[in-house]
């Protein structure tokens, strides 16, 4: 990136940031967008400048994950079916315990995840992100444009639900490194059991 762009990024990442200290320490209700404006040292317009609404400033990292699966797709190398290609990126970022895939036990990332799921308003937003991801996957899969949606929408609700229940593991008080072995097994089974009805793609 460039200087204006990494600019650009700093203004997202510590305004984001100084608005999930504020929702953890609070509530997500019990934050207004001028304390965050405040917190992260900018206006309230400059703030919109950058999230357009009050959930998006939680979600920032989420967002970052929008397109993740299409660029997968579109950046696989030749002769890798879509699906293998998803199920072997799915399957570096629970090694490497990325935060989305729910296998994460850093108290930070509990914390933020029990915030995201507890708050009704976030969970919903999160659903306008995974449309989002669905309609780019989609793009990227091509063929059929119904087929494609149907296969885009099965295969995020698999990374959402595979990620759920790493989260939900995690939150019970299971280790990450403990749950890790039977996260890739219930990740292979369920690519699998994708690969078996989308054959196009597998």
């Amino acid at each position: 990136m460039g200087l204006r762009e990494r600019k650009k990024q700093r203004m997202y990442q510590g305004i984001s940031d100084a608005a999930i200290a504020l929702f953890l320490e609070n509530g997500f209700d019990g934050v207004s967008v001028e304390q965050v404006a405040a917190a992260a040292e900018v206006s309230k317009p400059t703030l919109f400048r950058y999230f357009s609404t009050k959930e998006d400033l939680a979600l920032h990292r989420f967002a970052d994950h929008e397109d993740e699966p299409s660029r997968v797709v579109e950046a696989r190398p030749q002769g890798v079916s879509p699906l293998t290609a998803l199920h072997e990126h799915f399957l570096a970022c629970l090694l490497r315990r990325d935060p989305v895939t729910g296998l994460n036990d850093d108290p930070r990332i509990l914390a933020f995840h029990g915030l995201l799921y507890g708050t009704p308003r976030l969970v919903a937003r999160l659903y306008v992100y995974m449309m989002r991801s669905e309609e780019a996957l989609s793009v990227s899969l091509g063929g059929d444009a119904t087929e494609a949606r149907l296969a885009a929408s099965q295969i995020v609700a698999v990374q959402r639900i595979l990620a759920q229940e790493n989260w939900r593991r995690v939150e019970a008080g299971e280790r990450a490194e403990d749950v890790y072995p039977s996260s890739v097994a219930a990740a292979d089974r369920a690519f699998a059991q994708l690969c078996s009805g989308l054959v196009t793609y597998a």
